[in-house]
């Protein structure tokens, strides 16, 4: 069976600094995949080449099968993936609602559905996102992911600098996001203990290499202090 996504031995940087050197890693459909590394080692520039917002200088990525080298961003999304990049960019001159409906494609995520994910949203529908706080954006940009519609939801450190309370909200939006919808999902953070609930497997990515997958139940401590530094 095709992987919905792959990346074969794939190098990329910017201008003459080298970044990845070598990431190879697989997602099917309906698995939830943990991409893991210490700062600096390459997560967030993987997910820009998976989702043609920076080219690959070697190697292969497909997204459903298809090639995406040469491919521009937004075709590369229209092939199934929801990005909720880091700094969660959310349309900050606009509504919630407009900020979701600009997003929206036809298919099960509706207004409705990302409501009932996060009730927060519909009590601001009406509300700029410039005013709402960090976690209400962050909720947002989920919603938005998903109002697209995606065959892949991709959430770059989804948890980053939120409250204690709003981080649970978050994890526990992922939880039901994979529990019942059978959404392929890739996710970018630094919490083993939140992680371990949700993943199917995991990647470690270290200077820019893949160099652990598995199970991160299977990750000794050794290991984690050496790959994660925790």
């Amino acid at each position: 069976m095709t992987a919905l996504i792959s990346l074969s031995d794939v190098h990329a940087g910017y201008g003459t600094s080298t970044v990845l050197e070598g990431v190879s890693f697989a997602l099917a459909e309906g698995e939830t995949l943990a991409l893991m590394g210490r700062n600096g080692m390459g997560k967030t520039t993987t997910v820009r080449v998976l989702c043609g917002l920076l080219p690959a200088s070697g190697g292969v990525v497909q997204v459903g099968g298809t090639p995406i080298a040469g491919m521009a961003a937004h075709a590369v999304a229209r092939l199934g993936l929801g990005l909720v990049p880091e700094g969660r960019r959310c349309f900050a001159n606009l509504t919630v609602a407009e900020n979701l409906t600009a997003a929206a494609r036809p298919g099960p995520w509706d207004m409705a559905r990302v409501a009932g994910l996060f009730p927060r949203l519909s009590e601001r529908r009406d509300q700029l996102a410039a005013s709402l706080s960090g976690g209400e954006q962050q909720m947002l940009a989920i919603g938005r992911a998903l109002m697209t519609n995606p065959r892949a939801l991709i959430l770059d450190e989804a948890t980053e600098g939120l409250a204690p309370v709003v981080r649970g909200e978050i994890w526990a939006a992922i939880a039901a996001v994979k529990a019942e919808t059978g959404l392929a999902i890739i996710v970018i953070d630094k919490s083993l203990t939140e992680l371990r609930r949700i993943a199917d497997r995991a990647v470690i990515l270290d200077r820019g290499r893949s160099v652990w997958t598995g199970s991160l139940h299977h990750l000794e401590p050794q290991e984690a202090a050496r790959l994660l530094g925790v």
